[in-house]
């Protein structure tokens, strides 16, 4: 049985790599007609790496994993003034 990321567990205690991969993985299983362009993907990428309040992978507005939250298309930036 695969375990899932710790939401509650220090950084220090999280295997980097398992939780990216756990992440990648619920990227791929989004619908295609759910997920974001290659192109706005990207660009939603970028202007949270631009954030100041992008810290480790989350954001600090709404405590998701960015690259999941960019990668769904019905998604949005929670900034009081929108990034995305």
């Amino acid at each position: 049985m695969e375990r899932k990321p710790c939401r509650r567990c220090l950084l220090q205690d999280i295997d980097e790599s398992q939780l990216m991969e756990a992440i990648q993985q619920r990227i791929a299983a989004l619908p295609a007609s759910q997920r974001a362009s290659a192109e706005d993907y990207a660009a939603r990428l970028s202007e949270c790496r631009m954030c100041d309040f992008l810290v480790s992978g989350t954001c600090q507005k709404c405590g998701c994993y960015v690259e999941l939250r960019a990668a769904k298309r019905s998604a949005y930036c929670p900034h009081e003034k929108p990034r995305w």
